[in-house]
């Protein structure tokens, strides 16, 4: 369930369906991309599996000077919603992009909800990456699905 447009505008993030990368979501803030599996008060016997891209200007964020400085932040937003690191961060590469990962778990009832943080800096924006499953294989599989295009260079 694609809801993008709906994230665009809120102010306060939805508790049940939550993740990082909408941690700022404030006038700054630009959720470029938001997919859930279904939709957050649909009931389910699973994690709500999800994907949400943001940008938000690195302007902003004047202690950011490369994409690791941005995981303090989401690490703290994390926290605050019960998650706790699996791992200290780490560089990870997308094809011939390199950006930093951090890695998350949260307990809830049997459930076991895995969520992956990618980030980079890009054209003066702090893109995040976030991925949201029921186990760490399947965020897995949602990151392998994360490619970026090259510029096709022109003929000549």
């Amino acid at each position: 369930m694609d809801r993008t447009n709906d994230m665009q505008g809120e102010n306060e993030p939805d508790t049940e369906s939550t993740t990082q990368s909408e941690a700022a979501s404030s006038s700054k803030s630009q959720i470029l991309l938001a997919i859930f599996e279904r939709p957050p008060a649909a009931p389910g016997e699973t994690i709500n599996s999800a994907v949400v891209i943001a940008a938000e200007s690195a302007a902003d964020y004047h202690a950011v000077k490369q994409a690791s400085d941005y995981l303090g932040p989401i690490s703290e937003f994390d926290e605050q919603r019960g998650f706790k690191s699996v791992s200290e961060p780490y560089s990870f590469s997308v094809g011939t992009k390199q950006l930093v990962r951090a890695d998350f778990s949260k307990e809830r009832a049997k459930l076991t909800m895995w969520q992956s943080s990618l980030v980079m800096i890009e054209k003066g924006y702090i893109v995040s990456f976030t991925f949201v499953s029921g186990g760490e294989d399947d965020v897995e599989e949602l990151i392998r699905n994360l490619s970026f295009a090259t510029k096709a260079q022109p003929h000549k």
